[in-house]
């Protein structure tokens, strides 16, 4: 599914990644965890393709993105990948319903199927009830699983996710948690999750640890 070979990524005489190494497989949910500073959040941004490594290779599905064209690179990367932030990045002036089906119209697909599959997301995730409801009218867990429902909109092969329950208390963090699980058996999707909730890390099918730059 993925395979990173020796990624590394500085800013002038500052390095953030120094030759990290990961293989991630069909339908499995990998945890990175580490102190702030580590270089977590820069490697998930590489392998999401938001940004460029200073060297070394990335190849997801055997494809290399960085060998595609910015256009190329950008559909690639709104086909087959999802991202959950921390602070959900829910576009404010929408509602529920037209945030989640926006990454579907983006890549081409009308507006009456995008909001169709929207709609069948919110449902599944038990926010369908607060379709129309923008997101300053929704709860921090009510924000979180429409960001959820956004990230699957496209059915990516891989999702990424920053933090994902940072913001949440504790009730509604675990139940992202089991859903995550839930869609990996479900869509049979792999998930890369960068926390600093050691419980829900040590449920992960693999825990790996950051520490300046590299897995220990």
């Amino acid at each position: 599914m993925l395979q990173a070979k020796n990624l590394r990524k500085q800013y002038n005489e500052l390095q953030i990644l120094k030759g990290v190494d990961l293989t991630i497989s069909t339908a499995e949910v990998v945890s990175i965890v580490g102190s702030s500073g580590a270089g977590k959040t820069t490697l998930l941004q590489i392998l999401g393709t938001l940004d460029q490594p200073s060297s070394g290779s990335l190849l997801i599905e055997n494809k290399d993105p960085f060998a595609l064209s910015e256009k190329e690179r950008s559909y690639f990367r709104n086909q087959r990948l999802g991202f959950i932030f921390q602070f959900h990045q829910l576009l404010p002036e929408f509602s529920a319903l037209e945030n989640v089906a926006l990454p579907a119209m983006i890549g081409g697909k009308n507006q009456t199927d995008a909001m169709k599959d929207a709609h069948v997301l919110l449902q599944r995730l038990g926010v369908a009830h607060r379709a129309t409801h923008r997101p300053n009218e929704l709860s921090g867990g009510e924000q979180q699983r429409v960001a959820v429902a956004r990230a699957l909109i496209n059915n990516p092969a891989l999702v990424f996710a920053d933090e994902p329950s940072g913001n949440l208390d504790t009730e509604n963090a675990n139940a992202l948690h089991q859903l995550f699980f839930e869609l990996r058996n479900e869509f049979n999707q792999s998930f890369v999750i960068v926390t600093h909730n050691e419980e829900f890390a040590q449920l992960a099918d693999r825990c790996l640890r950051m520490k300046d730059g590299r897995f220990v």
